[in-house]
């Protein structure tokens, strides 16, 4: 969902800056819309970053003892921790 939300102001902000023929006094709505592609780039390159970031591994260990047996047993677990 972030990528999307980074594209999303991209083009939100290209509508305002280059499709709105619209004057409000005070407001400059160019400067507006090249504010929220510059913020829809930031966070997409953000985004990206995250997301290619690096291969994540978790590793769970657990310890016990059999009781039938008495005997000491240990279990690893290793999963990608991935999104």
């Amino acid at each position: 969902m972030r990528i999307g939300s980074s594209i999303a102001l991209i083009v939100i902000g290209a509508i305002v800056a280059f499709a709105v023929d619209y004057q409000i006094a005070g407001i400059d709505l160019r400067l507006i819309g090249y504010i929220l592609m510059a913020a829809g780039v930031v966070l997409l390159i953000i985004s990206l970053a995250v997301g290619f970031g690096g291969r994540r591994i978790t590793t769970t260990t657990r310890s016990g003892v059999d009781p039938a047996s008495g005997e000491q047993i240990t279990r690893q677990d290793r999963r990608d921790g991935t999104y």
